[in-house]
Parts: C-alpha cells; structure tokens; sequence
C-alpha cells in the first residue's frame, strides 16, 4: 500500500492516456469521406455501353452538362421526343474518355471500406447520414430514403451494391441539411431499375443496364458501363455542384474612406468578396491528441524513475 502511495501520481499520465486514445480514433472516424471522382463523365447526364433508348417525351439537361454518351454502341433512338439539352457523342473520342474515366470512378466506389453493412435492409424509411453502405447482394427503396448531412453540404454518401438496385413506384431519395445529389453516389454491380414516378438523387454507376420507368426523375447522372440506358418520358437534370466555401468580407478601419471604380457607362463595379474554402479539422484533432498523450506518458516515465530514486535512496538511509 505504501507503494503505491509513491508511485499513485506517476499513473495519472497513463490514465489520461487511456482517455485520450479512444477520443483520437473517434476523431479519426470523424475524418470526412472523399468524392468519387468521375472525371470527364461530370459533363454526362446519360452514358450506355450498347445502346440508349427512349419513349416518350424524356428531358435531358442541366447547367453542369446535360451531354448524352454512347461507346462502344452506336444505336440512340427516341430523340426527338425526347430532348438532349447538351451534346450527343456517339462512339467518338470523349465518349471513349467517359467510359475510360466510368470504370476508374466505378472502381473507386467499389473499393472504398464500407462503415456499415445494411444486407437485406429496404432503404425505405431509412435516415442515413454520411457513409459507406454495403449490400452484399441486392437492395431495394420502397418508399422514402432521407440523406441527412447534418449541416455540411460536403458530406458524401456512397452505396455499395452487390447485385441489382431496385426503386418501387413511388418511391423518393430525399435530401436534407445540406445534401446535395452531387455527393450521393450508388455503386451497382448489376443493373438498376427505377420504378414508376420515382425521385431520384445521386449517380448511379451500373456495370450493366439502367432502366427509368415511365415518369421516373433523377437529379444526377445514370451511367452504364456494359449495357443499355433505357428511358420512358423521365427528366434527367445533371446540375452544378461546385464546393461551398465560406464568405469573409472585410470591414474598413472607423473613419476610413474607400472608393468603387466606376466602369465605362457609369455604373459601379459590385466589389467581390474574398472566399475561403472550408477546412477539415479531424486529422489535426487526432494529431494533436497523440502529441499530447505522447507527452504524458513521457513526463510519466521521467516522474516514475525520480520517485523510485527517491525511494531507492530513502531505503539505503534506512539501512544506514
């Protein structure tokens, strides 16, 4: 009992060591999950592998690329009716590119670690934040899936689809807190079937067919490496997604006098204001942790050889 009287403070260190590595791998858990990088298929609201077909009076735009791409196929049909608000590229150069960049964003997807396996579990009804989602084989939204960001429009959402992915009639992906579509990802290993008048959000990326039935809206991309992209009077919109930053603007000193140059014509230029992208701060939290536990146990080990010391001389005083 004495001895641990003397060497009870040299533990302290140690004990708040123990603390601080569960926060740091909580930390790193914390880290955010990157995008999948789709390369020059971010211009595509529609790439097939064989063919593309459509029925009835489909819509495919956007203000990021409403283009439609086809390789090694060569066979679109149904437009017009339907209507391409970007540029057709049948078995040319960059529809080669996009499919060359589909199977290096495909792997990508693919290969991330998931953080949750939802195997047989219908994604309707679901509230799901920020992750990587794993079926093993197929998976299926019957009724509302809701993509939470919980505030931070970067938060990115990956689905890892062992076989086929299937919508039913009706059924919606709906994003809240900040989600965007550009963010959402569904990695596919077969095909995916959205069911009548579903809505959609994401980029799918099929290794074979994508079929939209009648009605069915997307907010994002359908590609499909191998196989068909067939449509029936949907609206495909492939829209901007740039990365969110954080406005600073600066205040002029009390007193001071600033001025707006004034163009040809008399009107003043509107001053722009200084951006600064959003940080992550996880992987500093977690360095800083280890530095300091680090610390700890250093000054633990020296405070634990001075009392033994101090206990070795005491016993050769005794013994004196």
């Amino acid at each position: 009992m004495k001895n641990f009287k003397k060497f009870r403070f040299a533990l302290i260190p140690l004990v708040v060591l123990f603390i601080l590595l569960p926060l740091s791998s909580a930390v790193m858990a914390a880290d955010p999950i990157p995008k999948v990088n789709l390369g020059s298929t971010e211009s595509y609201a529609v790439l097939a592998g064989s063919t593309i077909t459509n029925t009835g009076s489909t819509v495919i735009d956007g203000n990021f690329g409403g283009d439609i791409g086809l390789y090694p196929g060569s066979s679109v049909t149904g437009f017009p009716p339907g209507t391409v608000g970007g540029i057709q590229h049948i078995n040319d150069d960059a529809a080669i590119q996009a499919q060359t960049d589909l199977v290096i964003a495909y792997d990508d997807a693919a290969g991330r670690t998931s953080t949750k396996d939802m195997s047989g579990t219908d994604l309707g009804g679901q509230t799901l934040t920020t992750g990587v989602y794993k079926f093993s084989s197929a998976a299926e939204l019957t009724g509302t899936l809701t993509l939470d960001a919980q505030g931070d429009p970067e938060a990115v959402f990956i689905f890892q689809i062992g076989s086929s992915l299937t919508t039913a009639t009706g059924s919606e992906v709906k994003l809240i807190n900040g989600a965007r579509f550009c963010r959402v990802f569904w990695q596919v290993t077969s095909s995916a079937t959205l069911g009548t008048t579903t809505k959609f959000a994401g980029h799918i990326l099929a290794l074979q067919s994508i079929t939209c039935n009648t009605g069915a809206t997307v907010q994002g991309q359908l590609l499909a490496r191998n196989a068909a992209v067939t449509l029936d009077s949907n609206t495909i919109t492939n829209g901007l997604c740039p990365t969110i930053t954080a406005t600073t603007t600066t205040t002029p000193a009390a007193g001071a006098v600033t001025s707006t140059p004034t163009p040809a014509g008399g009107t003043a230029a509107t001053p722009t204001p200084t951006t600064t992208e959003l940080t992550k701060t996880g992987e500093n939290g977690m360095e800083l942790m280890m530095i300091g536990g680090l610390m700890l146990v250093i000054s633990g080990s020296i405070m634990f050889l001075l009392i033994s010391r101090r206990a070795q001389a005491q016993k050769a005083i005794k013994r004196v």
